[in-house]
């Protein structure tokens, strides 16, 4: 199949891809880090190891919290805090990661943000992007997640030239997705929600901000393996000659 003719993707868009690419796997990789610290996830204001979580990820080697001490109450009475030691040493890597996560948090704020903005001026979301009224059907959108499925993926044209499919997805992740990641992920800050404690009532509590933060940031993976799968099979080189250095051919 012939590729469509392109007028192929704008600088903008260029270097705030590149730069939201190297921040999500900064992001990514020190997120992990910070996860297999403590892989248990709760909801509501708090969480602690011996509150039962509501998620637990099998992603460290002390994820299944065994080897405690005799929980001693600080206080007379059966709803008496209590605590416990550990009687094993625990993977911990939190200075560096958390240094380096909120480092590479704000790259994505801004160029996320400067992103937006031009793409509203300057109307890259209304013509590529968001899907139009006239453009939606239901019966076009499952035939292509249909061919998605079979990986019956159509050719590079190498430009912003989008089926509804992938309207829909890049929207999710642009609007919904990315948004609500960065704001869980401010809302963690003491400093910003002791600025904007409406934050954490919005959130339900640290620990929701947290467990929302892990979701949206498995959604924005998910997204990016099957964005990088359909550049693949629909012509790595033109789409990275397409967004690198702007050409198609």
């Amino acid at each position: 199949m012939t590729p469509a003719p392109s007028t192929g993707h704008a600088r903008w868009v260029r270097v705030s891809h590149w730069i939201v690419t190297l921040s999500v796997a900064a992001l990514a990789f020190t997120g992990v880090e910070i996860l297999m610290v403590h892989p248990r996830l709760y909801w509501g204001e708090v969480g602690n190891d011996l509150t039962t979580p509501l998620i637990e990820l099998p992603i460290s080697r002390n994820y299944e919290h065994g080897g405690w001490s005799t929980p001693t109450p600080f206080f007379a009475g059966a709803s008496s805090q209590v605590t416990a030691s550990r009687t094993y040493d625990i993977f911990n890597q939190n200075s560096w990661g958390r240094s380096l996560h909120f480092l590479a948090g704000w790259f994505l704020v801004a160029s996320g943000a400067l992103y937006l903005l031009i793409g509203a001026v300057a109307g890259h979301f209304r013509r590529h992007l968001v899907p139009r009224p006239g453009q939606w059907s239901r019966a076009e959108f499952w035939r292509e997640v249909r061919n998605h499925l079979r990986l019956q993926i159509p050719a590079a044209t190498g430009g912003p030239d989008y089926g509804l499919l992938q309207r829909t997805a890049y929207a999710a992740m642009v609007f919904v997705t990315l948004p609500l990641m960065v704001l869980t992920g401010i809302t963690m800050s003491p400093a910003i929600t002791a600025a904007a404690p409406w934050l954490l009532a919005v959130l339900g509590g640290y620990q929701s901000a947290r467990t929302i933060h892990f979701v949206a940031f498995a959604a924005s993976m998910s997204f990016l393996v099957v964005h990088v799968l359909m550049v693949v099979k629909s012509g790595f080189r033109r789409q990275m000659r397409a967004m690198t250095i702007g050409k198609t051919t």
